[in-house]
């Protein structure tokens, strides 16, 4: 049996892209962590086409293919290919082991449904923390409303020219 090499948890977070508005994976590094050329992996997802439909997997756009060599230095290699990569999301990286069926493939897409499902619980966890931001700046939105509204009081009441005041009170003789 050999002896399988397992990308670090840092390595396979760092090839999950966000494209469409979906958290993705690019052919090319899937290959990479499966331990197949990337030729393969896409001549076996063509022969099981009907296991990726497009929420599972879909090809990018030669401005997106622009966009993400811009962004990810590791796929400056593929600047120039003249095909479009495939991206595929959470459920398209479970249906690609399925297809691969190595124990290199099983073991590596273990590991990233994790890593798309940790994603995820922190995706969550900071939604609230950003909901709560969001209710704590409407509630100092009306405070400052108010604020502002005190102090152009204050400025009305420094405006109004001081007058003599009349004392009032109990006056003593010897004082007068």
């Amino acid at each position: 049996m050999t002896k399988l090499m397992l990308a670090t948890d840092d390595e396979i977070k760092s090839k999950i892209l966000s494209i469409r508005g979906k958290r993705v994976m690019i052919d090319k590094d899937l290959a990479e962590l499966y331990s197949v050329p990337t030729k393969r992996l896409n001549e076996q997802v063509k022969r099981n086409l009907i296991r990726f439909p497009e929420d599972f997997m879909f090809q990018l756009t030669a401005d997106e293919k622009e966009e993400v060599v811009a962004k990810c230095d590791h796929l400056k290699n593929i600047k120039f290919s003249s095909h479009l990569p495939y991206v595929f999301t959470e459920h398209g990286v479970v249906m690609l082991a399925s297809v691969l069926n190595s124990d290199q493939a099983i073991a590596v897409n273990v590991q990233i449904v994790r890593m798309f499902v940790q994603m995820r619980e922190a995706l969550l966890m900071h939604k609230d923390v950003l909901l709560r931001l969001e209710q704590l700046e409407k509630r100092v939105t009306v405070h400052d409303g108010q604020i502002e509204l005190i102090f152009k009081h204050l400025r009305q009441l420094l405006s109004y020219p001081a007058e003599p005041r009349v004392r009032i009170g109990f006056r003593r003789e010897d004082t007068v």
